[in-house]
């Protein structure tokens, strides 16, 4: 009986670490303390933010950037560009109308959110992918969507660098000593190390330092060393974990902190995620509303252009399978939210965009209420 127990536990854990559910589970329990406890959760929240936010989303960056780097690989999804375009230029139309969206109601309503343009930009890779799979199983949707949404987050990794400093700009440091951690990590690479530690601690600790005095956010410190660690020759496929048995530095990275990035993701929900529901505003309804909307017009928008100029749709995808994936892309979640905290101090306007990005998840209904009305995948008869 208790080995059944454990059985039945260590099955319900895989599958909250397999389809990262601790994030969601962060964010719900911090709704329910800030709006029970607000004064202690305000406590918790700003004593976490920067070792969360600073220091433990830099692996969770990191990551993000290992799934760029092995799709460029040969056999990846981004390897020709014939065979990235039309998921990149998907991805460039979902992040375009989803902020012309929110720049026209909040110009027009309350200009002071106009910095949280980018907001919007963002699609969770996976909570989207979730849904997708929900109603695609295994379809050549699923592929175009991965691809679309990591080269959302390549995208989404220039702004948030190039438009959300989290401080006064000190360029010239950054660029001296942002020099110095690319020339260690080259260093490293060209002597052959195969531990990834020296790439983190030297080169990966040298860039946080550049980005933190120079002004720029630093969660993005591992995104330029982890182009330099060794890789497999192919990529094994999107969001595929690598194998046991890998030793190359890229794939030892990703099966040291697979895990302690699901417990980063639920410390992040948990800071982040705690907004108190009386505070929706002009900034929720933007952000929501251009998810909503402007994630499935700009990604069919811009395919539809695409396609036009000489771009060819997978084999069997077609557009009311498209209509659907753009749907799944409207889930901003943590990446949105992440935006939020870099887009505005802690305050009225945060809570309100904080909102937004948590309201984005609804998504998932419009995907399968799409799903259903256009009978695609799952409710094809």
């Amino acid at each position: 009986m208790i080995r059944a127990f454990l059985d039945r536990y260590r099955r319900i854990a895989h599958a909250i670490i397999e389809h990262s559910l601790l994030l969601p589970i962060g964010a719900a329990a911090a709704l329910v303390w800030a709006n029970t406890k607000p004064g202690s959760y305000r406590a918790f929240a700003h004593a976490l933010e920067f070792a969360v936010n600073d220091v433990g989303m830099v692996f969770f960056f990191a990551l993000a950037t290992k799934e760029i780097v092995e799709a460029t690989a040969p056999g990846g999804a981004l390897h020709t560009w014939r065979r990235a375009a039309l998921p990149a230029v998907a991805a460039i139309g979902g992040m375009i109308a989803p902020a012309l969206i929110y720049v026209a109601y909040v110009h027009a309503a309350y200009p002071p959110l106009l910095r949280g343009w980018a907001i919007p930009c963002a699609t969770d890779i996976a909570f989207s992918y979730l849904v997708a799979r929900a109603v695609f199983g295994r379809h050549p949707a699923i592929p175009f969507l991965l691809v679309l949404a990591i080269a959302d987050d390549a995208f989404g990794l220039v702004i948030l660098a190039l438009f959300y400093p989290v401080r006064d700009l000190h360029l010239p440091v950054a660029a001296g000593l942002m020099s110095l951690a690319i020339a260690i990590t080259f260093a490293l690479r060209r002597k052959r190390v195969r531990i990834f530690w020296p790439y983190v601690l030297a080169g990966g600790v040298m860039s946080w330092t550049a980005l933190f005095w120079g002004g720029l956010h630093p969660a993005l410190a591992l995104v330029p060393v982890i182009p330099f660690l060794p890789h497999a020759a192919r990529d094994p496929g999107l969001f595929v974990e690598a194998p046991p048995d890998a030793r190359d530095p890229l794939s030892q990275f990703e099966h040291w902190w697979r895990l302690p990035v699901q417990g980063i993701l639920f410390l992040f929900g948990l800071v982040n995620a705690g907004v108190q529901l009386g505070t929706f505003g002009i900034g929720t309804w933007a952000v929501a509303g251009a998810l909503l909307v402007g994630k499935p017009a700009g990604i069919g928008l811009s395919v539809a252009l695409a396609v036009g100029a000489g771009l060819r749709l997978p084999q069997r995808l077609g557009w009311k399978d498209l209509i659907v994936t753009g749907c799944a892309a409207g889930i901003g979640f943590t990446v949105a939210l992440f935006f939020a905290t870099a887009a505005f101090p802690a305050g009225r306007l945060l809570d309100q965009t904080k909102l937004g990005a948590l309201m984005s998840v609804g998504s998932a209904g419009t995907t399968l209420l799409a799903a259903a009305v256009l009978r695609v995948g799952r409710f094809r008869t």
